[in-house]
């Protein structure tokens, strides 16, 4: 459906600030401007099973799920509604009206009826003409967003090679598919960009089915205050890497989990050695949210 899964490239990051790691990122973000990352490996099952039906999904006004879902229905001809959490802001963020430039009609739900209905199937209660629709809960999640996150490594060729895999943590769809995909001997890491989100884990073990294997480890340290929030350091952090690496990072996500890989490795968690995959989920459009020239590129 989507074109752009030849440009996935490996780049590899060197530096004095690695301290004999070697870390290489894979970068998902080249796929596709829209739906870049990790959105298409999560859509990809779902509207699979789409057919001619419509789209509906959930997402907040800063959503780069929303944005991908619209953009990938508009390709596929069919019709998009995104259920956004809170009520219509009087002025939309540029992620509600890209996504609208894309044929999604938007529908502002209260947050009790969007928590109750964001991870549904069957969301005839909110809005019964809905019912023929193809319901992809937030973010993708669910065993279809599941079970496309777990083609992401097959894009790494000798990816038995890496020590640790490292990927940004929102609904926890993308790190269970790569929990899947990962040998026994290979530690994943998932850095949350949420504060507090002390049910990440039981959300986690629910999309696996099984409990957290002893590989697996989620971080809370590096929310930098909550979801789509940044203290000054942030920002700075982020253009030092792209001057050293020219890799284009979001503030949302992948800043925060590359910003707390660097960390990790600055207090010697990571021993001597040890080949670190850095998952790059795209997302680059968030921060159009950020003030002009914060960041340099």
């Amino acid at each position: 459906m989507i074109p752009g899964l030849e440009d996935i490239t490996i780049d590899n990051v060197t530096g004095e600030a690695l301290a004999g790691a070697e870390l290489d990122v894979l970068r998902l973000d080249k796929i596709h401007p829209v739906i870049s990352g990790n959105k298409w490996f999560k859509l990809k099952a779902y509207l699979e099973q789409t057919g001619q039906r419509g789209i509906a999904t959930f997402g907040g006004a800063f959503s780069n799920h929303i944005v991908a879902a619209a953009c990938a229905a508009q390709m596929r001809g069919v019709p998009c509604v995104g259920i956004i959490r809170g009520e219509e802001p009087p002025v939309w963020s540029d992620t509600l009206k890209e996504a609208h430039s894309y044929g999604m009609r938007l529908v502002f739900v209260s947050r009790t009826l969007y928590n109750r209905y964001k991870r549904q199937t069957d969301i005839t209660g909110l809005d019964p003409g809905l019912a023929d629709y193809q319901v992809i809960p937030e973010g993708g999640t669910g065993e279809p967003g599941v079970t496309g996150a777990e083609e992401i490594l097959h894009h790494v060729p000798d990816r038995d090679k890496y020590t640790h895999i490292v990927t940004a943590v929102g609904t926890g769809t993308t790190v269970a598919g790569i929990i899947r995909a990962v040998s026994p001997n290979q530690q994943v890491l998932g850095f949350s960009s949420m504060k507090n989100n002390k049910g990440l884990h039981s959300e986690i073990e629910a999309l696996l089915l099984r409990s957290i294997p002893g590989n697996f480890r989620v971080v809370h340290d590096y929310h930098f205050g909550g979801y789509a929030r940044y203290t000054n350091s942030l920002p700075e952090w982020m253009n030092w890497f792209y001057h050293m690496s020219k890799i284009p990072l979001d503030f949302v996500y992948t800043g925060k989990m590359m910003f707390g890989v660097f960390d990790w490795i600055r207090q010697g968690y990571f021993p001597a050695g040890s080949k670190i995959l850095a998952i790059h989920s795209g997302g680059l459009q968030g921060n159009r949210s950020l003030p002009e020239g914060l960041l340099a590129y």
